[in-house]
């Protein structure tokens, strides 16, 4: 029996995918996998009975994604899956940050009372006129799932789309409209276009990409959307940008103490990916994830091993998975085992990411506990299971 554990309320679109062989559990020291949205990790420790993790979501800063790793224990998420529900506020902000949108509710909340209201709504509307996004120029930093889709519905509504990612990927490449722009400098962007909007993953070398260099190239009246991580923006040199009216608008999904003293900012409280449909698709995303590796030793988006698969295991073959550093010879000492164990390879994968390695094995025959034990105790090796 696998058990799975919720930190936090999954949907059930992906919980119901769980086979008989899978249950729910209360007790996360019994957990096989874990799947989790924004619970926070970093101070839980885990059991030998964790496996894996796997976060409904794409976000991963809540998981302690190194020390995970060196306890051999795979980290999943979900990318893409939330994609269209953070293009489709995207484009929403798009038109906040373009028109007086949020200026007039508030003005007809403020003046609500008033019988007069209809006729001197008429004359207030002057102070709320915006701009139509037509025609207009759109950065677009960041062409992964979420910043392709959002560059080609811009596209479609008639914008001039200017994209800018060094690391975009062939498969995410044959996704973005051919209409949009390439550009390979993130100041020249910032200087080009009449919005920007950014979509890149939160990571040591992200945080603070929006330094004070690109927001003083923008051109006054830039709107700047941010739907991706708040640490992704220089906040000292956006507050300032904002003063000197540089920046017209700063529509952020991220509420902090520091966002919220900016003039001119549009603040959501983290609804990017708050949709029942995204909600549940992650969830489904997730639960697969976590089940493939279970059951077979597939790793597909992990974000601490490399990505293998080899299938389901074929009937009569055993399966052995070694999760395990990435030093020199170390699938020789796992081969040495196996031929001394008169184990044949009938196929091997192996695979490594920064400092993590994943050898996924299938024998012509199971082999027996004692092999495992022997795998366990190469250097280096940080977990091993007997699949089939």
């Amino acid at each position: 029996m696998n058990y799975i554990h919720c930190l936090n309320n999954i949907s059930t679109k992906g919980t119901n995918l769980l086979p008989d062989e899978y249950q729910l559990t209360d007790d996360v020291d019994q957990a096989t996998g874990i799947l989790v949205r924004s619970a926070k990790m970093h101070d839980m420790e885990f059991s030998d009975n964790l496996l894996a993790i796997a976060r409904a979501g794409a976000g991963v800063n809540n998981i302690p994604l190194d020390r995970c790793a060196q306890e051999g224990i795979v980290v999943f998420n979900a990318p893409g899956a939330n994609a269209n529900a953070v293009k489709e506020i995207t484009i929403a902000a798009l038109l906040l940050g373009s028109r007086g949108i949020v200026e007039g509710i508030n003005w007809t909340r403020d003046n609500a009372d008033d019988p007069d209201i209809a006729k001197k709504a008429e004359k207030a509307k002057k102070q709320f006129a915006g701009r139509e996004i037509l025609g207009k120029k759109l950065g677009v930093i960041g062409l992964g799932a979420i910043g392709a889709k959002v560059a080609n519905a811009a596209v479609d509504l008639g914008m001039d789309v200017y994209g800018y990612d060094p690391y975009v990927s062939v498969k995410a490449a044959w996704n973005i409209s051919s209409a949009v722009h390439h550009i390979t400098d993130l100041v020249e962007l910032c200087g080009t276009c009449d919005y920007l909007t950014i979509h890149v993953p939160a990571m040591d070398s992200t945080k603070g990409m929006i330094n004070a260099e690109a927001i003083a190239a923008m051109q006054p009246g830039t709107v700047f959307l941010n739907f991706s991580r708040d640490t992704l923006v220089d906040g000292e040199a956006m507050a300032a940008a904002l003063a000197e009216g540089r920046v017209a608008r700063y529509i952020t999904d991220f509420a902090t103490p520091d966002v919220m003293k900016m003039e001119h900012a549009l603040v959501l409280p983290h609804l990017g990916a708050s949709t029942a449909e995204a909600e549940d698709n992650c969830a489904v995303m997730a639960t697969n994830e976590l089940m493939d590796y279970i059951d077979n030793g597939n790793i597909t988006n992990s974000v601490n091993f490399p990505a293998v698969n080899a299938g389901v295991p074929a009937e009569g073959n055993g399966r052995i998975a070694v999760l395990h550093g990435n030093t020199p010879n170390m699938v020789g000492q796992i081969t040495a085992i196996l031929a001394k164990a008169g184990a044949n390879i009938a196929n091997m994968a192996n695979a490594s990411r920064g400092e993590a390695a994943y050898t996924l094995i299938d024998t012509d025959a199971p082999v027996d506990e004692d092999v495992q034990v022997d795998l366990a105790a190469i250097e280096g090796v940080r977990r091993v299971r007997i699949i089939a």
